[in-house]
């Protein structure tokens, strides 16, 4: 228990009104659950949903439920095991546990989509799609007719344990901010929730460091506590076969041919959604020629011509590109008045170091952008995130 109150950070101020963090960004808040206020809790068997719930249970007892949200997945074993844990946890910090099924949703809205992004050559990113449509979409309608119908008294809430901050303008607009831990930012995979699925939105985890979690896990005595965190997709289990051939169950093989920048033909390819921008080509061509010495890297995909275009070594001056255009580019809260003179930068991919752009150009839903200094490996299809410092501006896909 001394841990627990050495590593809990108390939340100030008066429940229902807005209590200020120290920020760079001046004039956000965050808004608190009022007295009669009920919390549903979106739980997935890991240590931070997990623990967000056990924080959730300690600050607003009575008035918080912990939510297991059954997703698609080829084996059913999985999802059976992390509805077990989830109820172990709520059993035990004394909450009750539901059970949603959104496997309609998620194979509607992402799984089917990212099939047909693949096929069309694309770099889809699926957890993006999820938070978007079911975890802040689907979910949140589901949760808003269940408290609507269940009688209880006052507004309800969503908390999640991403790695993340909501924060509101004066105008009431919720805005997007990266976490106190940066190595487990998750604000990139946030980037494309709209504004206003972000209301009563809580993500408790945005002041604390992933080894922290691991200790209050612990000191809550959670049977998860030492449970490894979840790599790679949320509908292919760690113990199945490689993601590719996860995907050729789904998708039907189109061979073509491999060729060099030159328009050589090295090779021939299953499909060009096998391959992925500025990784290893896996074409084995004949090392004892000096010509085709050295490992051989993705440069382009050509879906007119069905080609997969490679070039040799890693750092290939094709590989990289300082002009970068995106689609589809929504802001996220609210359009900052005038963008000059901001310090602007950019991620198209999770976790990468933030990359300073000299040139933004915004027309409807178009945006084109010129870093800073040359970036490797953009691939058509990712998301592109625009950043303030650590404030989530906006979200399009790169073209």
């Amino acid at each position: 228990m001394n841990l627990l109150r050495k590593l809990v950070r108390p939340l100030t101020g008066v429940p229902c009104r807005l209590r200020h963090y120290s920020s760079s960004h001046l004039g956000f808040t965050t808004p608190l659950p009022g007295p009669n206020d009920h919390v549903y809790v979106a739980m997935s068997a890991g240590v931070d949903s997990s623990v967000t719930a056990a924080l959730m249970a300690e600050r607003y007892k009575g008035r918080v439920t912990g939510v297991f949200m059954r997703n698609w997945s080829p084996d059913s074993k999985c999802a059976e095991a992390d509805w077990n844990d989830v109820q172990q946890v709520c059993a035990h910090i004394d909450i009750p546990a539901v059970n949603l099924s959104l496997e309609k949703e998620y194979w509607l809205e992402v799984f089917e989509p990212m099939l047909e992004r693949y096929r069309q050559g694309l770099t889809p990113n699926p957890d993006v799609s999820c938070n978007r449509y079911i975890k802040f979409g689907s979910l949140k309608h589901r949760l808003k007719d269940r408290h609507e119908n269940s009688g209880m008294e006052g507004d309800w809430w969503l908390a999640t344990g991403h790695y993340a901050r909501v924060m509101t303008d004066e105008s009431g607009t919720p805005g997007l901010f990266r976490p106190k831990h940066l190595a487990k930012d998750q604000s990139y995979y946030l980037s494309s929730v709209n504004s206003d699925s972000l209301r009563n939105v809580m993500f408790p985890l945005s002041d604390y460091l992933k080894p922290e979690i691991r200790e209050m896990a612990h000191a809550y005595k959670l049977h998860v506590a030492s449970k490894p965190d979840s790599q790679g997709l949320c509908f292919v289990s760690q113990d199945q076969r490689k993601f590719r051939d996860f995907l050729s169950d789904y998708i039907s093989t189109t061979p073509g041919n491999v060729i060099t920048e030159e328009g050589e033909v090295v090779g021939q390819h299953n499909g060009l959604w096998n391959a992925t921008v500025g990784q290893k080509s896996g074409i084995c061509l004949p090392q004892g020629n000096p010509k085709y010495r050295g490992s051989w890297f993705v440069k382009e995909k050509n879906i007119d011509t069905n080609e997969l275009v490679i070039v040799k070594g890693g750092n290939h001056p094709s590989l990289f590109s300082s002009n970068i255009k995106a689609k589809y580019f929504s802001w996220l809260g609210t359009k900052p008045a005038d963008l000059s003179g901001m310090n602007l930068t950019i991620q198209f991919r999770s976790l990468m170091e933030p990359v300073a752009i000299t040139n933004l150009a915004i027309e409807g839903e178009d945006i084109a952008i010129r870093t800073a200094v040359p970036v490797r490996a953009v691939s058509p299809g990712q998301n592109l995130v625009l950043y303030h410092e650590d404030r989530v501006l906006g979200c399009g896909v790169i073209v």
